[in-house]
């Protein structure tokens, strides 16, 4: 999870709790709306990534109001959270590719495609 951290702090321009925060509620948002066994497939290979999304909270105003929409929202609802927590959008989209970009090479590709092919729109930020 450091190598992750230090990753999306360089590429984003965040300090590591955002970072840290971020990655959170990313994995939150996947856990929810993505394939279970990728997902897990993953996360696993992610020590550190349990206690992040324990401690990732939801974002601001805008991740509440995201989260009233029927389905949470789904990817636009995740970068609203995401920009409520205080992220521009060109930080999410580094965290964003950043992450996947590491989960391809800690869980596969087809772990990856699998998760990215299962969410509508996910493709566009990663």
């Amino acid at each position: 999870m450091d190598e992750l951290i230090a990753r999306v702090t360089a590429a984003a321009g965040i300090d590591a709790a955002m970072a840290t925060k971020a990655i959170g509620m990313i994995l939150n948002f996947l856990r929810k709306e993505g394939p279970p066994a990728e997902v897990n497939e993953l996360i696993a290979q992610l020590p550190g990534a349990e206690d992040a999304m324990a401690n990732a909270g939801k974002g601001g105003m805008m991740g509440g109001l995201a989260g009233m929409m029927p389905g949470g929202g789904g990817v636009m609802g995740l970068g609203a959270s995401l920009m409520g927590a205080g992220l521009s959008m060109g930080q999410v989209q580094s965290v964003s590719r950043t992450m996947f970009a590491f989960g391809r090479e800690k869980a596969g590709e087809d772990a990856m495609g699998a998760i990215v092919g299962a969410i509508p729109g996910l493709g566009q930020f990663v």
